[in-house]
């Protein structure tokens, strides 16, 4: 009897696998059929919602898209791409995705480390040199940006750039201190064009002191910009070549780039920000220093933390990819186990008042949150400085995208709205 059971548990488990191994073949199914999990009358609520924003001015335009078990449930554009010509938003609009660039360069970075080119617990040092004995900010002048230091415990791990751990902070958008210091001695935030070295920032960046100690505090800052920039020291090639090569071809991702071509630029959503009425306005120009034709510029400063445009749908076929165990189009760019690692929580702390994780690259949903919000605990998310927001949700094989290019905005709970009528047409 009992190996009559233990044959007939191992026959049931090589089906299971042999069951989740043809599920992680499949490709998005774009026949248009009903799914039978959803309820489509629920999440046509979804259109009123949007719309409402829409028609009150509180937003020019979005795209949404929900991909349930494989299968491309909505996908929709909803008012206009461009305000002055009065073009409506299609579905598939490019947008500047910004930090969802993040995720891509922290699966890059994996595919070298699954090659044996590095360690997640090595220190980047060992590649770039630079940043062998850090030092972190002791005391800081504000009337000249001078500063006093102390040295790092130790040196900065590609786990602690993963997962936003090293003590590196943000330019530009990050704390004040750090921002000064930055600043002036010349390190860019990633966001926009740059006419830079990315090696030669980089090491700028390697001599100046970190926000805190390596691997005791969650800070985001430019810790993608710096695996970007390892990708390229590692792999010999641009980060633009390298993801090219390894992600975007195999998966067909074909309207991704950090150059747009000029013949998709028509294709390409107007940015958008408030006044101090919170009235809507283009972007201009010179408004925080990002130009917003950045993505049609030639720029060869690749920020792996921001410097992406892309689709809803090509976001969510690389979404897809990670939910089906690191394949997707015939093409293994993850395995299993790296993609389970990539989308478990890292940290011994929280990074925010939900008590959420981080992964190598994503928020990872707490059972805190997930008792008090609609998506399920291990969901993956992250989203962008212009209005783009994403969550992948294994427990309900889900995938949702909500895509603005809106910089600021006082009505912020349109994508929160829009999760709970993803989850309540879920049967």
């Amino acid at each position: 009897m009992k190996k009559y059971f233990l044959r007939n548990t191992l026959f049931a488990a090589a089906c299971s696998f042999l069951t989740t191994t043809i599920s992680f073949a499949q490709q998005i199914q774009l026949n248009g059929k009903a799914n039978a999990a959803v309820n489509m009358e629920r999440l046509a609520r979804i259109d009123d919602l949007v719309n409402s924003y829409i028609s009150k001015n509180w937003l020019t335009g979005a795209v949404t898209l929900v991909l349930k078990d494989n299968q491309l449930v909505q996908y929709k554009g909803y008012g206009l791409a461009d305000v002055d010509t009065k073009k409506p938003m299609a579905n598939n609009s490019i947008f500047r995705i910004m930090s969802q660039t993040k995720a891509i360069t922290s699966a890059g970075i994996l595919i070298l480390f699954e090659q044996g080119k590095l360690l997640l617990d090595e220190p980047v040092a060992d590649f770039i040199p630079a940043f062998k004995n850090p030092v972190v900010l002791d005391k800081f002048n504000k009337s000249d940006s001078s500063y006093t230091t102390v040295p790092a415990k130790r040196d900065i791990t590609f786990r602690d750039l993963l997962t936003h751990t090293s003590g590196i902070d943000y330019a530009g958008i990050g704390s004040a201190d750090m921002q000064a210091i930055y600043a002036k001695a010349g390190v860019p935030s990633g966001l926009g064009y740059f006419d830079a070295n990315l090696l030669e920032k980089m090491n700028v960046l390697a001599k100046l002191p970190l926000k805190n100690q390596p691997g005791e505090k969650f800070l985001y800052g430019l810790n993608t910009d710096l695996l970007g920039c390892l990708i390229e020291v590692i792999s010999g090639k641009t980060l633009d070549e390298f993801l090219q090569k390894n992600i975007f071809e195999p998966l067909g991702m074909k309207d991704t780039y950090f150059n747009v071509p000029a013949a998709k630029a028509n294709r390409m959503a107007g940015v958008y920000t408030e006044d101090n009425e919170h009235h809507i306005i283009k972007w201009s120009h010179e408004f925080r220093n990002i130009d917003p034709d950045y993505p049609l510029m030639n720029k060869h400063y690749f920020s792996g933390g921001a410097g992406l445009s892309s689709t809803a749908f090509d976001y969510a076929v690389f979404l897809q990819m990670l939910l089906n165990g690191g394949k997707y189009n015939g093409h293994q760019i993850l395995s299993p186990r790296t993609v389970q690692l990539m989308t478990s929580g890292q940290l011994d702390f929280t990074i925010n008042g939900n008590g959420n994780n981080f992964g190598l690259g994503f928020e990872i949903t707490s059972a805190k949150a997930a008792a008090r919000l609609s998506r399920n605990e291990g969901s993956f998310a992250w989203g962008g400085y212009y209005g783009t927001t994403y969550w992948a949700d294994p427990k309900a094989h889900l995938i949702c995208l909500i895509m603005t290019q809106q910089g600021s905005n006082s009505h912020g709970d349109l994508a929160t709205k829009f999760e709970n009528m993803v989850y309540s047409s879920l049967q």
